[in-house]
């Protein structure tokens, strides 16, 4: 079982010829509403992979909320811990350019009002998955963190957006999943002075002592660990929206840990995933099922 304490959001996407420079103002398509928020688009993307997960979270009470769950709902994603508090819904707001590289805001609403509270006491058990990020209060996901990591399950981290934690903080979390660029600043955060994606994916492992997976865009992913160094390519694909990828990767990968694969087969069927994931339009709808990801797979 995987629960997911994480932000939802629905996205506001409109699509640009080029991405805007500070101070400049370019014309976008008609925009469109489409779920996401990093702890939705995981659960999801566990979801379609075949686990079975529950999402902790929160919407607001505006008319946007309503679009938030659409994708979630009919995939049998667990939403009994997903609170509706007074006030908006998350809402990020997300330009895609022609080359399907996208730039991102988020506005927080509800998701700042998550709590380890809405985590049921019996939520976790020996073999179970916490997957968690970086969307709502840090506090209140360490809170569920230990609790995790006390009832003996697995804790995943994706440091996204990027955190400079120290290494006691992370003292519950046996996963840590980042992208290149935030590796890179995590390494400089604890004073590693290293180049290159596989002495910084190394070096931070050793620093931290946890397994550290970067995820290389279309280079595929590496991690280091006591599994030692694991490498898994990407599959070639024209990129559309490049939006979720990351998300995709995350949680596909918890959903095949989860139901007892290795890590390297794990990471390279969540390679696949984020790979399929960019040749659709935006977050949740572009997520792949279990079997289109096993077809997809080298």
């Amino acid at each position: 079982m995987i629960t997911v304490f994480g932000s939802i959001n629905v996205d506001l996407v409109t699509r640009v010829a080029k991405s805007p420079l500070p101070g400049e103002t370019v014309l976008g398509s008609d925009y469109q509403l489409i779920p996401g928020g990093k702890g939705a688009n995981q659960a999801l993307a566990a979801r379609r992979a075949g686990a079975d997960v529950r999402l902790v979270g929160a919407i607001g009470d505006d008319d946007i909320g309503k679009t938030a769950l659409i994708e979630l709902e009919p995939a049998g994603v667990d939403l009994t811990c997903v609170a509706r508090r007074h006030g908006t819904t998350g809402v990020a707001i997300i330009t895609v350019n022609n080359k399907g590289e996208n730039t991102i805001v988020v506005s927080p609403g509800a998701n700042a009002t998550a709590s380890a509270d809405q985590v049921p006491a019996d939520a976790f058990a020996a073999g179970d998955t916490l997957l968690f990020q970086m969307e709502v209060p840090y506090e209140e996901s360490m809170k569920v963190a230990r609790v995790a990591h006390d009832a003996g399950a697995r804790v995943v981290l994706s440091i996204a957006p990027f955190t400079p934690l120290t290494p006691l903080e992370l003292a519950p979390v046996s996963v840590i999943i980042v992208n290149e660029h935030e590796a890179a600043d995590f390494a400089r955060h604890v004073g590693l002075a290293v180049h290159g994606d596989q002495a910084v994916v190394g070096a931070l492992a050793r620093r931290l002592d946890r397994t550290v997976i970067a995820t290389l865009g279309a280079e595929g992913a590496m991690a280091s660990g006591p599994e030692g160094l694991v490498r898994v390519p990407a599959i070639p694909v024209t990129p559309v929206d490049t939006t979720g990828a990351g998300d995709t990767f995350v949680g596909v990968l918890a959903a095949w840990v989860d139901q007892g694969a290795d890590l390297k087969t794990a990471m390279a069927r969540a390679a696949v995933a984020g790979s399929l994931a960019c040749t659709r339009v935006g977050a949740q709808p572009s997520f792949p099922t279990r079997a289109e990801i096993e077809e997809a797979a080298p």
